[in-house]
Order: C-alpha cells, then structure tokens, then sequence
C-alpha cells in the first residue's frame, strides 16, 4: 500500500525546502549596485523610482542580505526621505506575498499538526495587542522576512497585520535612510564615524535610544509570549 502524502504536508514540505535553496543560491549571487545605480541614475525619476521598487521587490525574495545594498543604493539615488517611502512600498509588497505565501503553503500543516502547548501560543500571537504589531514591525530587531512569513504561519489576521506594517514600516525606514544618506560609506571605511555621528547629532542620539528601547520592548514581548 503506497503513503498517501495530505495536500498541506506536501506544501509545506516545498515551504521548508524553498528556504534553505534561496539561501544557498543567494550565496552565488554577486550583486553589481554600483551599475544598478549607475543606470537607474540615468533615467527619468518617473521611470528610475518604480525599477528601483520592483528590482527592490523582486532581487530581496530571492537573495537574502540584499537589502541593505538596495537602502545605500537608494540613499544616493532619491534622498532620504524619497527613498524611504520606495521602500516602504516594496516591504508592503513583500509583506503581501510572503504572508500570503506562507499562510498558503503552512498555516494547514502548522494548524494540524501543533501542539496544546504551541496551539496555545498560535491563539496567544493571534490576539496579539495592535500596539506590540506595530512595535515589532517599526523596531530595527526582526528581519522583515521572517516576521512576514511568521505572521503567515499564525493564526493572524492578515488586515491587522497588513495595517502594523503600513504604520511601523516608516518609522525604521526613515530613520535608517536619514543615517544612511548622512553617514554614507564612512560606515564601512570607518565605523567610529557613526559614534561620531550619533554625538554631534544630539536629536539623532535620542532616536538611537528610542530604538534600543522599542528592541528591548520587542525581545521583552517575545520571550513572555514564548513562556
């Protein structure tokens, strides 16, 4: 008699294995900004900032750690704040697909196959307060990525979710494309230049502890909710 393999098993089977792959080619792949850059620097802004959201969009899902390259790569190319909103509009889109791909492919394996223990937890994160939504997704600690496909796999609603992260998104991003664009690669030549950037910068010193403190409510939140 052959094993008869249930239709959720099978797709988060492919869930599990898609991961690692994309990880591991993601470590072939060797991104050339600089020319990214120095195209889209060359076209109308009409045309140049949705390349850049879509490119955005497109080259993260399938390479992981890419995303800082593209927030320096967008400091230089639309200013700080521009940039920022692009972003933002990339990560509401990654936010859709990877929480709708997640919730397809695991959120029936998961929901079958969880413990009292963890069904427990699921019900827990799926009332999760608005507030700690928000904190999660605008304090700099979580890989989006992750939470994304996190929040998928849960018993979340997808609106609450999705309004978290039009809301949080803005506020990380901001605030690291502000540094970005101020400190520019003298982060890699010269890593003491952003202490010295954070001590003349008193207002930017204060957004500094501002986002320590959301990190800590962050990992505080978490580890109660794993107790």
């Amino acid at each position: 008699m052959g094993i008869r393999i249930k239709k959720h098993s099978v797709r988060f089977i492919f869930l599990i294995l898609i991961l690692p792959l994309l990880w591991l080619m993601s470590r072939s792949v060797r991104l050339d900004i600089s020319a990214a850059q120095g195209f889209l620097s060359g076209l109308p802004i009409s045309l140049s900032a949705p390349l850049y959201v879509i490119s955005y969009v497109i080259v993260t899902f399938f390479v992981f750690f890419s995303k800082d390259l593209f927030w320096f790569m967008g400091a230089f190319l639309f200013g700080p704040f521009f940039s920022a909103l692009l972003i933002c509009i990339a990560e509401i889109i990654n936010a859709f697909i990877l929480f709708k791909l997640a919730r397809f492919l695991g959120r029936q394996y998961v929901e079958k196959r969880m413990s009292a223990k963890y069904r427990n937890l699921d019900e827990r994160l799926k009332d999760l307060n608005f507030f700690w939504l928000f904190i999660f997704r605008a304090a700099p600690l979580i890989p989006y990525r992750f939470m994304d496909l996190a929040g998928g796999l849960t018993a979340m609603s997808f609106k609450r979710y999705l309004l978290a992260v039009v809301l949080g998104t803005p506020v990380k991003m901001f605030w690291i494309q502000y540094i970005i664009f101020s400190v520019g690669l003298s982060i890699f030549n010269d890593p003491a230049y952003m202490m010295e950037y954070f001590l003349a910068n008193k207002t930017m010193l204060f957004f500094g502890f501002f986002y320590l403190l959301l990190a800590l409510l962050a990992v505080v939140k978490i580890a109660r909710r794993l107790n």
